[in-house]
């Protein structure tokens, strides 16, 4: 057996953080796992602890898998920048510190955006781009909904509003996979004292993202011209980021190819854990040049 790819189970429930200083801020950050790096960019209000630990376990069976936490979210001290522009170029300097030259990215809903930035942005850092419950920049033809809109805007999310954020609501497949995948999560004690939970935090967040879909600097062209790999990894009842959205772009991108999962919403990922670390693996390998 090649022991390159072996992890010990349950690696993310027990992983420690670590801190690094970027422009001045105490970054925190944890890794775990071996192999070529992937480093995964949060969502909306996500923190090091909303990640599903066992698809970070099954990533890290075969690469060295990075969360981190932005600027004055979760562990991290400083300020979130309202431009996701900014926040990629804080990626990149954070990825500096840590000591990775190129590595491969995965983005989760606004941190799609911010992925699809770095990439754009600074094209010899990133080796692949994994997009998951997210869009691309420009119009948008499936906005949000509403119902998203109610659960995400509360300060403190239950499990009943994890299925309708992060799942789809009307599968009973579905729900348990939202049971399941929040039982993982809240196995950490105090999940929910560093998640932001303050109108202010969100607003922040939403003005980088109403920018980023206004695409004033061009980058929706932009992404039709990269010919670096791409994975986008939907749900196929996303009441946020319709994976729907991507539809008119298939054909212009050069090097994408899509995934989309049935009975799902937001979080196709939590669903899908093993199932969406295996493609995600297999992508990398297959892509690599």
């Amino acid at each position: 057996m090649n022991t390159q790819f072996v992890t010990p189970l349950n690696q993310a429930a027990t992983a420690e953080n670590q801190y690094v200083q970027v422009n001045g801020n105490r970054i925190a950050y944890r890794s775990i796992g071996s192999g070529s790096p992937i480093v995964l960019a949060n969502r909306m209000r996500g923190t090091l602890d909303t990640w599903d630990p066992l698809f970070l376990d099954k990533l890290a069976e075969r690469h060295t898998v990075i969360t981190f936490d932005y600027p004055g979210v979760g562990y991290s001290t400083g300020t979130l920048p309202d431009d996701i522009g900014q926040v990629a170029s804080f990626v990149n300097e954070f990825a500096t510190t840590i000591n990775l030259d190129r590595f491969a990215m995965l983005g989760w809903s606004w941190g799609g955006l911010t992925t699809q930035a770095l990439l754009l942005d600074q094209p010899e850092r990133v080796t692949h781009a994994i997009l998951v419950g997210t869009n691309p920049p420009g119009p948008r033809q499936f906005p949000i909904q509403q119902v998203f809109i109610e659960r995400a805007m509360k300060p403190i999310n239950d499990l009943d509003d994890e299925e309708v954020l992060f799942f789809e609501p009307k599968s009973a497949f579905s729900r348990a996979a939202a049971k399941a995948s929040h039982e993982r999560i809240y196995a950490r004690p105090d999940i929910v004292s560093k998640i932001p939970s303050q109108m202010a935090q969100f607003q922040v967040y939403l003005k980088a993202g109403q920018a980023f879909g206004e695409d004033k600097s061009g980058r929706r062209t932009q992404l039709t011209r990269t010919r670096t790999p791409i994975l986008v990894i939907s749900g196929d009842n996303d009441t946020s980021t319709a994976g729907q959205n991507w539809f008119p772009l298939i054909g212009q991108l050069r090097n994408a190819q899509f995934v989309f999962y049935p009975e799902s919403g937001h979080g196709p990922q939590h669903q899908y854990p093993e199932l969406s670390a295996g493609y995600i693996a297999d992508f990398i390998a297959r892509t690599s040049r």
